[in-house]
């Protein structure tokens, strides 16, 4: 099956990470082959002694990553992904956000730089 077809049918896996410096997005198919790559550059800033990316920064941030990938996909395939076999979504080692049971922040996005 060609890339364009695993696009189309939602015949793909679509992994995010949000590194300390960039978010990174890849597409690939079922046999591991890179379809589509997008970025988001971002950078933490030091409030109130901790380190952190507000939470605004982490939506803003995700919404770029995925921007550039569809816009990578539309470029190669000519059309818009608009399901995908699965999603995977990692973070930063020793960073965490935590929240309520109703979905509120109860602290600010604490990363590697406070350990």
């Amino acid at each position: 099956m060609n890339g364009k077809d695993c696009v189309s049918q939602g015949k793909t896996a679509l992994g995010i990470e949000f590194g300390s410096t960039r978010i990174k997005g890849v597409l690939i198919d079922y046999e591991g082959n890179v379809l589509a790559t997008g970025t988001y550059d971002w950078e933490n800033s030091l409030v109130n002694g901790i380190w952190t990316y507000g939470l605004d920064e982490v939506v803003k941030g995700l919404q770029g990553c995925y921007a550039a990938l569809k816009k990578d996909v539309q470029a190669k395939y000519d059309i818009t992904p608009t399901t995908f076999g699965a999603i995977g979504i990692s973070a930063m080692m020793h960073g965490y956000i935590t929240f309520d049971g109703e979905g509120n922040q109860l602290a600010p996005f604490r990363t590697w730089r406070n350990t």
